[in-house]
């Protein structure tokens, strides 16, 4: 269990609230812009504070219009690659860029991933290949922050990616299912998700804890 004690001295680790995520955008999170007043009502609290951001290259291999197939439709071609999407995050589009409404002022650090063609990234620390790292375990590690609050865009994807791979890097991790939100293709989507966060050894942090801290 992540203790409470000491919030300066952990990140905060906030997933992929960009346009593209939210209601009107390529690959809309249902209610995802909702999560943006909470997640900068908690920013204040840390003084570490990462912002992850989809950047993918046009044709990127994630794209059901890379493979000539309907968005989410399976990829038959490479099945570990799992769910074809819209295309979204398009590097440089407004599709992209954060939510308006994020406080990106208060981020200390920006990290683009899914960046090459070829290769996606639902994690904030490693490729899909499980291997490949971003270089996120490798700031945190020099900057000595050792645990982190996860929460964000999908609960269900890169919000679960991120916590699973920061626990088996060592990492202590609380995620923040109240200020996510799941893609939910299928409706069990979620719960399995956090099922899965807490099997990897993830804490479940509700808001009010984190509140009562400020």
């Amino acid at each position: 269990m992540v203790s409470l004690q000491s919030l300066a001295h952990t990140a905060l680790v906030v997933v992929d609230v960009q346009n593209d995520f939210c209601p009107g955008g390529a690959l809309a999170v249902p209610m995802g812009d909702e999560v943006v007043h909470l997640v900068n009502s908690l920013m204040p609290l840390f003084s570490h504070i990462v912002l992850t951001q989809d950047w993918h290259p046009r044709g990127h291999c994630s794209f059901a219009s890379s493979h000539g197939k309907p968005p989410f439709s399976m990829d038959e071609e490479n099945p570990s690659r799992g769910i074809l999407w819209p295309d979204h995050c398009v590097a440089g589009t407004k599709g992209a860029d954060f939510h308006p409404g994020l406080r990106v002022d208060l981020a200390h650090l920006i990290l683009r991933k899914g960046t090459r063609i070829g290769l996606d990234s639902y994690s904030a620390f490693f490729e899909n290949d499980g291997t490949t790292p971003t270089g996120l375990f490798g700031w945190l590690n020099n900057l000595g922050l050792t645990r982190i609050f996860v929460l964000g865009l999908a609960t269900d994807y890169c919000v679960k990616a991120t916590a699973v791979d920061g626990a088996r890097l060592g990492l202590e991790v609380a995620v923040i299912p109240q200020a996510s939100r799941p893609v939910s293709v299928s409706p069990s989507d979620e719960a399995e998700a956090i099922h899965a966060m807490q099997a990897a050894g993830c804490a479940v942090m509700p808001m009010a804890d984190l509140r009562s801290q400020g």
